[in-house]
């Protein structure tokens, strides 16, 4: 009970940040706000400014589609002034006026490359903030198991500081009875120093890892919060061959990449298309002293010198960047898959050793340690190094728990869902 009491203090001391007292930590304690993951990834998506930024590109991609399917508008001009006839002069004065309307056409094949265009644009867009949502989802799980690690490493830390004290107490009593020297009570004394400093540098971990949870939600959990839940533990058996094909099909990151290269493509045919030129269906109507007339006409522009060369090897260009780009992409992801399949595999079997009998035996052989000590039938560095590997132990095993989840939180960024 006691040693519960202590290690709450200490975590709630690490969470009221630095400059706050003992006691403002205690009294601040019960009131923290605990959050589960779920509640955590929720405020992540509501509140992460990357997301943000990828919906405000899919609000610009769908305006790029109305400015695509827009028709060109017209032209109106006129004019208005006062005209005479002066040859023969016969004193007729009226007011003249002119009145134009010029309406531009687009060729047909060049108006549907600019909305397939837009199209494959606006459903980038969309797989980009799908693939955003992804890589912020996996970053707060990432973080939240370090901070989860970060707490039970400071938890351990501080069950050490009981542990040896108590080794101290014990050997000051051994001294006061003779039946030790002051040189042991000099180092059981080291080592409760040694695990005080532990537990400093746990919390100032512990912190850290608080702040980038609390950034990746746009600080949104608060200064002062806790967090409950736990590792994973699923028992998997990954192929990363059929995960990769998986993969390359669905992910998000392929198919904006995908789009874009289909979006190149549209733009290539759209600069090709526009080397006809737009025609221009002309009225006017004209109004002077002794004539009016109505007069319709037709404008062409002659694509002579310039046939858009430039602007058609610049699209062919980005297409090419946009393939290479796909490529790489799923180059990358099978490499990332490989990569966290075999760390997820590599954990369960760390996890199988510790579970199977290593965290056992290095609980046994503490607590034989412990009575043999007590009974002098052990010396104080027996105990001591018992002590250190049962630490050791356990904050291997928690390690190797952090580890594991954090290589599916990975494994699935990989994929692109859920395992």
């Amino acid at each position: 009970m006691i040693i519960r009491i202590i290690i709450s203090l200490l975590i709630a001391s690490a969470t009221a940040g630095p400059g706050t007292g003992g006691t403002a930590a205690r009294a601040e304690s019960p009131r923290l706000a605990a959050y589960s993951l779920p509640d955590i990834l929720t405020l992540a998506v509501q509140h992460n400014p990357a997301l943000a930024g990828a919906e405000g590109l899919v609000q610009q991609s769908h305006g790029q589609q109305i400015a695509a399917g827009a028709y060109p508008n017209p032209s109106v001009s006129g004019s208005a002034g006062r005209g005479t006839i002066r040859d023969p002069s016969t004193g007729t004065s009226i007011i003249e006026h002119t009145f134009s309307v010029q309406q531009p056409l687009e060729w047909s094949g060049k108006r549907q490359a600019r909305q397939e265009a837009a199209d494959a644009g606006a459903a980038g867009a969309t797989a980009a903030l799908e693939d955003t949502r992804l890589t912020v989802l996996a970053d707060v799980k990432v973080a939240f198991y370090h901070l989860l690690f970060a707490q039970r490493d400071l938890e351990l830390a501080a069950q050490n500081v009981t542990s040896v004290e108590e080794v101290l107490r014990t050997v000051h009593a051994r001294v006061a009875a003779g039946e030790a020297t002051s040189f042991d009570s000099m180092k059981a004394g080291v080592e409760v120093q040694k695990a005080k400093k532990e537990v400093a540098r746990a919390s100032s971990t512990l912190l850290v890892a608080k702040a980038r949870l609390n950034t990746l939600t746009a600080g949104s959990l608060g200064k002062a919060f806790s967090i409950q839940g736990d590792f994973q533990s699923p028992t998997l058996r990954l192929s990363t061959d059929a995960l990769a094909a998986q993969a390359i099909e669905r992910h998000p990151a392929v198919r904006r990449l995908s789009k874009l290269a289909e979006q190149a493509e549209h733009t290539v045919r759209f600069e090709r298309e526009a080397r006809v030129p737009n025609i221009s269906l002309m009225g006017n109507y004209h109004r002077e002293a002794g004539d009016e007339s109505f007069v319709a006409g037709l404008s062409v522009p002659l694509p002579l010198w310039y046939r858009r060369q430039g602007e058609i090897q610049s699209a062919l260009g980005a297409k090419h960047r946009a393939d290479a780009e796909r490529l790489r992409a799923q180059n990358e992801l099978e490499q990332a898959i490989t990569q966290h399949a075999q760390e997820v595999q590599t954990a369960q079997g760390q996890l199988q050793v510790f579970e199977t009998g290593l965290l056992k035996q290095a609980e046994q052989t503490l607590a034989v340690a412990r009575t043999s000590f007590r009974h002098g039938a052990a010396s104080l560095l027996d105990v001591l190094d018992a002590q250190r590997v049962y630490r050791q132990t356990q904050l291997e095993y928690a390690q190797a728990r952090a580890d594991l989840s954090i290589a599916l939180a990975r494994l699935e960024r990989a994929l692109g869902a859920s395992l």
